[in-house]
């Protein structure tokens, strides 16, 4: 614990950790949230599906152009004009569901709230990087933010759906609305940690995705994102097949209570071997603890096998990050952690929806088969590509020479 303590005693950290934790509670509320509220507005759970899908799939495509936006210009220039875009786009999405619009407009103006999203989570590795930097205590900090994030999409449903429940998914989703632009613009104005606004001077001829080994982390990171969004459709569907649908969340809160365990507990190690071959070998476990959700056929196995995915799934969301920090530099470095945010973003969406169908066609068991192939998948591309993922080694400084007296 003392590594942890030592790191959330870094002098000002509080000053944007606390801001930043009000603005991504309501990250994890959005994509359900406007799920729950286009249902309520069409009454087809097809066209929630449809709407929630646009919001995430923007968001993961258009989150790492303001990540981008951010290195160059700074955070508070690109965040100020990004939630007021959101907030415009969130409460038009609240009218026109209220007055039952066309499915269109419903869908449009969903994706257009899930572009604008500000990219907090990664702003805030953004300053931890700036901060700590070169320094031992990185790791750790990337720990308490892979933590904070666990513990927000353990807290975010439960919120959206009592408040869903007890009043309306509009009221939900203004709550959620009040929180990120509160959050926002605090963490925008607090400049403790913030990197300085620097020109891109190393960039490939495509773009940071193009980069050293940052394509392939993301595509890592999407992997782990299907696997929160089959767990969520597999876990959903599979307890009301057994008449146990309230159940559901109490098994994908041991998901992810034992996730945050597991990164608290990956943090306070001081690891000897290197990175890339933790990631290799930390997708392979993930491959291999999640296939234990194909084999529990009761509530009880279900529990201890999603527990048992949850420890190693945050320890390599860890890895990856601690990774690109390495391979990117400082004046593309918010981007960076853009590509891999958005991946996961991206990934919940495809698992989802890919076990959605496994689920209509052959039934709820079916979907955990999505966790351990596509993390299984990732560990060999991973372990194929192990050599990008080690930064390359400095370029000596050229010596003079010297002459002869």
């Amino acid at each position: 614990m003392k590594s942890y303590l030592d790191v959330l005693a870094t002098p000002g950290a509080w000053r944007f950790l606390a801001p930043a934790l009000v603005a991504r509670l309501p990250y994890a509320m959005l994509q359900m949230g406007i799920l729950l509220l286009v249902q309520w507005s069409t009454g087809s759970y097809g066209a929630a599906g449809v709407a929630s899908a646009a919001a995430a799939i923007s968001q993961a495509v258009i989150g790492p152009q303001t990540g981008r936006l951010a290195d160059r210009y700074g955070q508070p220039r690109v965040l100020l004009p990004q939630v007021t875009v959101h907030a415009l786009a969130l409460g038009a999405l609240l009218a026109l569901a209220a007055s039952h619009a066309s499915l269109a407009l419903l869908v449009l103006t969903a994706a257009l709230a899930g572009a604008s999203l500000p990219q907090v989570g990664a702003m805030v590795r953004a300053r931890w990087s700036h901060t700590l930097g070169g320094s031992g205590k990185l790791g750790t900090a990337f720990a308490v933010e892979s933590i904070t994030d666990e513990l927000t999409f353990t807290l975010a449903p439960v919120l959206l759906v009592s408040l869903s429940t007890l009043f309306s998914p509009v009221v939900a989703l203004v709550v959620a609305l009040t929180l990120i632009v509160t959050g926002t613009v605090v963490f925008a104005l607090t400049r403790v940690g913030a990197p300085e606004p620097m020109p891109v001077k190393v960039r490939s001829s495509k773009g940071v995705l193009r980069l050293r080994g940052v394509a392939l982390l993301a595509l890592g990171f999407l992997a782990m994102g299907s696997v929160f969004g089959s767990m969520q459709v597999g876990i959903t569907s599979y307890t009301a097949q057994l008449g146990v649908p309230a159940v559901a969340g109490l098994i994908y809160a041991t998901f992810s209570g034992a996730s945050v365990l597991g990164g608290l507990l990956y943090g306070a190690i001081r690891w000897r071997v290197s990175a890339p071959a933790r990631l290799a070998w930390g997708l392979a476990l993930l491959a291999a603890a999640t296939s234990a959700l194909m084999f529990a056929g009761s509530v009880p196995l279900l529990y201890g096998a999603a527990g048992l995915a949850g420890l190693v799934i945050a320890p390599v969301i860890i890895t990856g990050y601690t990774i690109i920090e390495r391979l990117t530099p400082a004046e593309v470095r918010t981007e960076a952690f853009t590509w891999l945010t958005g991946g996961i973003g991206l990934g919940l969406a495809t698992g989802a929806s890919i076990a959605g169908q496994l689920v209509d066609r052959f039934g709820p068991s079916v979907a955990f088969v999505v966790p351990p192939l596509m993390t299984g998948l990732a560990a060999v591309l991973i372990v194929t590509r192990l050599r990008s993922l080690r930064p390359l080694p400095e370029p000596a400084a050229p010596q003079q020479a010297v002459g002869r007296r």
